[in-house]
């Protein structure tokens, strides 16, 4: 359906109305004209019918008839009007522009009857014996007291006619420049009343387009004035609450993006609204590709679909732990939720995801630590028990005995001691690696490593094994010595207890572009591959019985990861088994 523009709907209107009011006015005024015209026109033949009354009236009552046809002839031609008399039974006595004897019977005139009735009678009609239309005015001939004929004196309409159209000529010309400067006028009014509209419109586009900051020019009409200041107002409320809106939303998705849990939202077909970095991350998805997605297409877990599933068919929170399995299992704990609109109507559901992979394997670490911490107790503790017992049993008695006895007490009882101060150092590692309150300070290296291998001396020396250190002597680095030196200790001291006797020991500290490396090398026995992973775990043995016979704890490795560890370093190992094995620290600068 097209559309014009207001302003050409207001002028064309308005040009409608001025052409119909004109017209109406030229036709209006031309058939009164014509018609006063005509009644003058009547006035003016009846007078001069009186005017020859007599005279027409005088010659019939004396017979002389054959002198009214010249009579009617002469003033006729005077006062250019068509005379005639007419008998009161229609035949005509007289015509000033006919031959009487050639015209018709002229009783069913209708002029001629409404003088015979009423003493004057008047009509407007064609003549078809001069082919013409005439205005017949008709009185009575009176004499002796009766009407003897009738006096009917016409003129041809042409002239009014003629007159009229001169009139009505000049009435539409004179109407038409109305009309044309009424067309100007009201073009310059339409135009007048549109352009604020058009402004207006203009602004409403730029409102359209999110510029709220515009504002539209007041016009001066009052009704337009309120318009525009409506628009004006209405853009500044509207731009304020588009940007609270925007605000919340940031602050939502902000909120949304930060949490660690990962957020998914799904309608009622099971279908992704939205989802945070971290659901997307946790599911291993893409959060822009996914959206309107299924989520049994994408996630292949029955256990999480089957939680979605009964979330939205039951409307109620629903809460659950699966198992998402890939290269590693990760483990999640589910909190399902119905998603309501504004007006209480389900939209779907949302699902709530956190990660307790990492709580899972600390949970099994600490289980695992908690039992091999009880296990390592126990058996010093058992010993001790053991040999207490039987001293108080009478062991006492027998004094070789006795004394070995006691000698085991007193081995257990150092292993116990050990295994405690391992714990206490790894507890106290860990804590202050936590709370940042490790003193670091500008160290020669040197000094450090030698410190650790003079301690290990005497072990080394009573298995004649050397221990050769190869270090920068100026080589300074940012360390806290006291753990450095701890750590190289149980490195070294790891080495000679692994290492056959005569053999050697290499410490080689390598000052790199970002790090520094100590590396303590032996030649012992070595470790197998399938151990390596797990080496620096709490209480984790390669040959239990050979660490326990050695006098180890099980502790010395776990320790050294936890000192490189708040150096913000790290440690390695390779070994081969027979050729011996290399543990590398590895300290940043």
């Amino acid at each position: 359906m097209s559309s014009k523009r207001l302003l050409w709907k207001f002028f064309f209107t308005f040009l409608v109305i001025i052409l119909f009011s004109l017209s109406a006015t030229v036709y209006f005024s031309s058939t009164i004209l014509r018609y006063n015209y005509i009644n003058e026109k009547k006035s003016d033949l009846n007078e001069r019918a009186y005017l020859i009354l007599d005279q027409v009236a005088s010659h019939l009552e004396t017979n002389k008839t054959s002198n009214l046809d010249s009579i009617c002839q002469n003033i006729g031609r005077k006062s250019n009007t068509r005379i005639t008399v007419i008998k009161i039974d229609g035949i005509i006595l007289a015509d000033s522009d006919e031959d009487p004897k050639l015209m018709d019977n002229h009783s069913d005139r209708p002029e001629f009857k409404e003088a015979l009735t009423n003493n004057f009678g008047s009509s407007i009609r064609y003549s078809y014996t001069l082919n013409k239309e005439f205005l017949y005015v008709a009185i009575p001939v009176k004499f002796r007291g009766q009407i003897q004929a009738v006096l009917r004196i016409s003129v041809p309409l042409t002239f009014i006619e003629q007159s009229v159209a001169d009139i009505q000529k000049n009435m539409i010309i004179i109407a038409l420049v109305i009309a044309l400067i009424v067309a100007l006028i009201s073009l310059i009014i339409s135009r007048q009343i549109s352009r604020p509209l058009d402004d207006m419109q203009k602004g409403v586009e730029h409102f359209a387009a999110g510029e709220f900051n515009f504002r539209l020019a007041i016009p001066k009409s009052v009704e337009m004035a309120k318009l525009a200041g409506a628009l004006n107002h209405m853009a500044e409320q509207v731009d304020g609450k588009i940007k609270t809106v925007i605000e919340q939303r940031n602050e939502q998705l902000a909120v949304l993006e930060s949490m660690v849990e990962g957020v998914l939202a799904l309608d009622q077909d099971e279908r992704i609204i939205n989802i945070n970095k971290a659901g997307a991350r946790i599911l291993n998805l893409d959060a822009k590709s996914v959206l309107g997605s299924s989520i049994q297409e994408i996630v292949r877990n029955t256990e999480l679909q089957v939680l979605i599933e009964k979330t939205i068919r039951e409307s109620a929170p629903v809460e659950g732990e699966i198992i998402l399995r890939n290269k590693v299992d990760h483990f999640l704990q589910v909190h399902g939720t119905v998603l309501n609109n504004a007006s209480g109507d389900l939209m779907g559901a949302v699902i709530v995801l956190n990660d307790v992979t990492r709580l899972r394997r600390l949970e099994n670490v600490r289980r695992d630590f908690v039992a091999n911490v009880s296990h390592e107790i126990k058996t010093p503790l058992t010993s001790i028990k053991g040999f207490a017992e039987t001293l108080l049993d009478g062991g006492l008695d027998d004094q070789n005995n006795a004394r070995k006895f006691i000698d085991i007490i007193a081995k257990q009882s150092n292993r116990l001691n050990a295994i405690i101060e391992d714990l206490l150092i790894l507890a106290q590692l860990e804590q202050e690696g936590e709370r940042a309150q490790i003193d670091f300070i500008d160290t020669v290296i040197f000094e450090v490593v030698d410190a650790a291998i003079q301690i290990c001396l005497p072990k080394s020396k009573e298995k004649n094994i050397s221990v050769k250190i190869d270090c920068p002597k100026k080589l300074e680095f940012k360390i806290n010595p006291d753990l450095l030196e701890q750590a190289l200790v149980n490195l070294i001291d790891n080495a000679i207890k692994y290492s056959d006797r005569g053999s050697s020991i290499n410490v080689r500290v390598e000052e790199r572009t970002d790090d520094i490396m100590i590396n303590v090398t032996d030649y012992g026995v070595g470790i197998e591959k399938k151990h390596l992973p797990r080496l620096f775990e709490r209480f984790y043995r390669v040959d239990k019985a050979r660490s326990r016979d050695l006098g180890g704890t099980g502790l010395g490795l776990s320790i050294v990861k936890h000192i490189a560890q708040v150096h913000r370093g790290r440690v390695q190992v390779e070994s081969t088994p027979g050729k011996g094995s290399s543990f590398r620290i590895y300290l940043p600068r």
